[in-house]
Order: structure tokens, then sequence, then C-alpha cells
């Protein structure tokens, strides 16, 4: 099932829970629920969403507000992988191009992070890719992602699908959570309301999430 705005949200697909007991958007009906989306070699996550995430928790966690924070893959699958979260969630160690990028503007105290993040923390569930990838996969992709494609030049319509079949074919894993909300790339973030109905799903960092944080929490 795809996720769809305004329609009641998927539950979310993990593997394991390594920080909070295991919840889902069907267990915290009633409050609003916000979902960061990272991947442990993600600079930027950790530089801007993160932090805000931490931020939002801090702030409103006691007026209804639920902070989920799932680590998915999609590239670099020898870092972001379930190792690297648990050493994250139990030590505030960071790898790759988060260590490099963080160190470098000495975001970090003794090569880790200064802070915990307090809220759960899971890994979203991976599975192997098997088989060949077909035509009507490569089409759903062009068709959430490229737009007006038809219009394109024939030339260049197929030039758009070897490199789409050239993407699934370099995939080792299809991550579950961050293919049913059609995410586009990290970070980005999932907001639910209270009666469990899916509100925002957006890649990137909002400045206005807060404000649409407090309009839900006052629903």
């Amino acid at each position: 099932m795809k996720a769809q705005l305004n329609q009641k949200a998927p539950l979310l697909s993990v593997s394991d829970w390594v920080q909070g007991t295991e919840i889902n958007f069907d267990r915290l009906l009633g409050q609003v629920v916000l979902v960061e989306v990272f991947q442990v070699n993600c600079p930027g996550c950790f530089l801007y969403a993160l932090p805000q995430a931490i931020d939002l928790y801090r702030k409103y966690s006691e007026h209804g507000l639920a902070v989920l924070g799932i680590a998915t893959a999609f590239e670099d699958f020898d870092k972001n992988n379930l190792e690297n979260l648990i050493r994250l969630a139990e030590h505030g160690e960071v790898v790759g191009e988060t260590l490099r990028v963080l160190s470098q503007q000495g975001k970090l105290s003794a090569g880790r992070l200064p802070y915990r993040i307090p809220f759960p923390l899971a890994m979203d569930r991976l599975l192997r890719q098997r088989g060949d990838v077909t035509d009507s996969v490569i089409a759903d992709f062009i068709q959430n992602h490229v737009p007006d494609f038809e219009r394109l030049p024939k030339a260049h319509q197929q030039q758009i699908r070897q490199q789409v079949l050239n993407y699934f074919q370099s995939l080792d894993y299809h991550a579950e959570t961050f293919e049913r909300f059609e995410l586009k790339g990290t970070p980005s973030h999932i907001l639910v309301d209270k009666q469990g109905v899916l509100r925002d799903c957006a890649f990137g960092v909002h400045p206005g999430l807060e404000a649409r944080i407090q309009s839900l929490l006052q629903e």
C-alpha cells in the first residue's frame, strides 16, 4: 500500500528498533507524529534535520507530539546499515561522510556527537532485490519522478529509461518505508495527524515544519 496525502497513513515497515519500544501509527492515535527519515551516511541529516527533530521533540513531546527516527538506505549500503545505527544510538558514533563533514565543522566531541538522540530509533526494512527490473517498475518510477515525460523527445525518453534501469540494477536492497512513502531522498519527514492521516511527506529541511506541527496539535 502506497502512502497518499490526506489518507490514512500506512504503517511504517522496520526491521529493528534500536532505541525505545516498538511503536507505529496505529498505537499513536490521538498524537501528532513526526517521523524523521535519515541515513547514517548523510551529513545534511545530522547538520539540519535531526537537530530540528530533537528541538521539536523537546518543545512539544509533552503537548501531544511523538517523534520517531527511521534510518533508511538507498545507497552506501556498507555504511547505512543496522550496525552503524546501533553505534549511533548507543555511543553517538558517526561514519563516512557524516564523520568527515561534522569533524571539519567542529560538530563532534572526541569524534562523537555531543548530544543524544532522545526519541525512538528504528531501521527501515531492507529487502534484497530479486529478479529482473520490469518495464512496469521503470514506468512507475518515471511517472513519479519525471514531470511531462511523454512530452520529451523520444531519444531523451529512451535515455531516461536506461538511466532508471541502471539505477535499479545498482541497488542491492529496497527500503520498504522509504518506497512506501515515495520519498525522494534524505533527510525527509513524514507528518501524521491525531487521526492517523498523512498530512505531509517531504524531502529536505523545512523551516515551516514547526508551525505546521503547532497547527496540527491544535486540531
